[in-house]
């Protein structure tokens, strides 16, 4: 009921702020991905932690595949937290590949929940890969991915994530995470730094609003 209830506020949005396009179809996606994920009952490990957060990435939708040779790739949003709440979204891209003995689809939902300013500039770097900055500690917690809310305490980013497919869990280590500034500037209609954006937050949409409403909510902002 209430993925229902969100649905019809995002539809209620005016139009010009809701142009069609694929930087609000993300930033959309986004917002139900975070209504999914920390909604449901197998959620509550990762709305522990993310009332700590300085920062939170999301992916909607990570599409890997492979016979062999595999690759995964998605789009995703990353918003700030400040005193006066979140942030509107930065875009990023997402994508790895992979060779070795695997078949098989899947489909998931990735949030980072980003607990330090080290982990917070990591993610905001134009191309950070996971798993390759030994100084940036990332825990994984809830369905989809292994570990627990205890490994959390001392991450500087916490990935949590739903994932439909024939894949056993979710591998994030090698993926590479970029920032799209010509999202940037479409959606915000001038170019505009994703440093701006997370960090001063100086970017403005109410096409965002619901995604910052929803987040705020959980994290008790």
């Amino acid at each position: 009921m209430t993925r229902i209830v969100l649905a019809a506020l995002l539809a209620l949005l005016p139009l010009a702020a809701r142009a069609q396009s694929e930087q609000q179809t993300l930033v959309d996606r986004a917002t139900l991905a975070v209504q999914e994920m920390l909604a449901d009952n197998a959620g509550s490990d990762a709305r522990s932690v993310i009332r700590r957060a300085r920062g939170a990435m999301i992916c909607p939708r990570v599409f890997k595949a492979g016979f062999i040779l595999g690759g995964q790739g998605g789009s995703c949003v990353m918003v700030g937290r400040l005193q006066t709440g979140w942030t509107a979204p930065a875009f990023y891209g997402m994508g790895s590949g992979s060779v070795g003995l695997q078949i098989g689809i899947q489909d998931s939902e990735i949030l980072f929940i980003v607990l330090t300013e080290k982990g917070l500039h990591a993610l905001l770097d134009s191309q950070f890969k996971i798993g390759a900055d030994a100084g940036i500690a990332i825990a994984t917690i809830g369905a989809g991915v292994q570990g627990s809310t205890t490994a959390a305490f001392n991450a500087d980013i916490v990935a949590y994530s739903l994932a439909r497919g024939l894949f056993a869990g979710v591998s994030l280590d090698g993926s590479l995470i970029g920032v799209r500034s010509d999202w940037n500037e479409a959606y915000y209609g001038h170019p505009i730094g994703a440093q701006q954006i997370v960090l001063r937050g100086e970017g403005t949409n109410p096409g965002a609003d619901p995604l910052r409403e929803v987040l705020g909510r959980f994290s008790g902002s």
